[in-house]
């Protein structure tokens, strides 16, 4: 298969600020793709140094250095590889999950596009540390052209024997697979991520038993998603203390923000934890373009509750943002402007959930379509008061009740639009159309990075 080259346009698009701190990100546009060139950037090191290392002193390490989970549950990466046995009777398996399909964020992509063999060596080390010998990268569908540089990533990565037989030298084997996806959100679900690498169709299971324990062909598993991954080389090189120090406690290192929406300078901009989210607007953004107010942020993905530009003075850390009201999710700020519909953005995000949503659980199926229907309605006018109520009400009651969090995902936002901008629901009602458009504001909705 043909190597797939990085194009001028995408090299140009990546931008900076000078708050940056460049942790994950500190091989973007250095031509790391290609093996010999990554081994230059200090490559392949980390796993070396962690083959002369305790999978229990891998572990602590992670753990210590207050690494949570980029993909949007943000629970301790240390903490997660603890939980696998020591001792099983089946293969154990690391998994990177790279099926980066949230309304909002495209980060995976850049970890994928320019520095490939950092997740590789990701999966390496936490294979090391709960004793697996072959690890997946799952890779979602439509990233067809990163699956490629992948690929050649991990031929590369063979050819210089480290992957296969006797690693290193070290007389331990390891082997590293790429697994696509067929344009699913729903294997983003860990448990319907193992559901599609083993060929069937990717729905969740029903937990316990949790993956740590019985995953991957009834292996004990481990799942992290790419930029977790690509965040335990750096941890391994510069130790737990320094990563930890860059951002808040118990909020580690840093974190790929994925800025889009109606914002001066959109990107991905790889800050510390616990930013400030009006200071990531307003002077790495470079504010809201044409004049125009902040009306609401949704901070990490299109299934986290929006803030109001009232709400947007917080720390952009798992803790603090639950403690506003939403959360981090997967790093996806999607900025909304004061000519924005609220309703019609609500709709475009149910759209999405109903569309996705892979029809086992009732709540979500019929719910997503019944919200998704309303707002449809509601949006054009022919709206009554006791849907606002009704919307509301469905959605609590999806809450907590499905096999997996897409029910979650559909229901938090809606109920944050609701109960933030009910003004805004209620002049759609009597027979009266989006009174955005009708002013003669922009029909184009806030772009979500995708």
């Amino acid at each position: 298969m043909q190597n797939y080259p990085i194009s001028k346009s995408r090299m140009a698009s990546l931008v900076s600020h000078p708050d940056e701190v460049k942790v994950v990100s500190r091989r973007f546009g250095q031509g790391a793709t290609d093996i010999d060139r990554y081994l230059e950037l200090d490559g392949y090191r980390a796993v070396q140094k962690a083959l002369g290392m305790e999978a229990d002193a891998i572990i602590n390490e992670v753990k210590n250095s207050g690494l949570r989970g980029r993909g949007g549950a943000g629970f301790s990466t240390g903490m997660k590889w603890s939980f696998v046995p020591k001792q099983s009777a089946k293969p154990k398996y690391v998994l990177c999950n790279g099926d980066e399909s949230e309304p909002g964020t495209c980060k995976d992509r850049l970890i994928f596009e320019h520095d490939p063999h950092s997740v590789i060596e990701g999966v390496m080390i936490g294979g090391l540390a709960v004793g697996a010998r072959s690890g997946y990268i799952y890779i979602r569908g439509e990233y067809r052209y990163l699956s490629i540089i992948m690929q050649k990533a991990i031929r590369d990565a063979y050819t210089k024997g480290f992957l296969g037989k006797n690693i290193f030298g070290s007389g331990r084997d390891f082997d590293v697979y790429w697994h696509g996806g067929a344009g699913a959100y729903e294997v983003g679900e860990e448990s319907a991520l193992m559901e599609s690498l083993e060929g069937k169709r990717g729905i969740p299971r029903i937990r316990p038993p949790f993956p740590a324990v019985v995953g991957l062909w009834g292996g004990p598993t481990v799942i992290n998603n790419a930029e977790t991954l690509a965040s335990v080389p750096p941890i391994i090189l510069g130790g737990a203390e320094w990563f930890a120090k860059l951002g808040p406690p118990k909020n580690g290192g840093t974190r790929l923000f994925c800025l889009s929406g109606n914002v001066a300078k959109p990107g991905v901009y790889e800050l510390p934890m616990g930013y400030n989210l009006k200071k990531m607007i307003y002077e790495v953004g470079g504010g809201i373009p044409n004049g125009r107010q902040l009306k609401a942020v949704v901070p990490g993905g299109a299934s986290c509750p929006c803030l109001t530009a009232d709400e947007v003075d917080v720390n952009m850390d798992f803790d603090s943002v639950a403690k506003a009201g939403s959360m981090l999710g997967s790093g996806g700020v999607v900025v909304i402007d004061d000519a924005q519909c609220i309703v019609k953005f609500a709709l475009r995000t149910m759209k999405f959930y109903q569309h996705e949503s892979c029809g086992w659980c009732i709540p979500c199926r019929e719910g997503t379509d019944w919200l998704k229907k309303t707002l449809v309605r509601f949006h054009a006018g022919g709206g009554v008061k006791k849907d606002i109520d009704n919307m509301q009400y469905l959605s609590e009651n999806m809450l907590g009740r499905t096999f997996c969090p897409l029910g979650d995902a559909a229901a938090m936002p809606t109920i944050a639009f609701v109960k933030k901008f009910r003004k805004e629901f209620e002049d759609h009602l009597e027979g009266r159309p989006c009174p955005f458009e009708l002013e003669g504001a922009r029909e184009q909705m806030p772009v979500m990075a995708h």
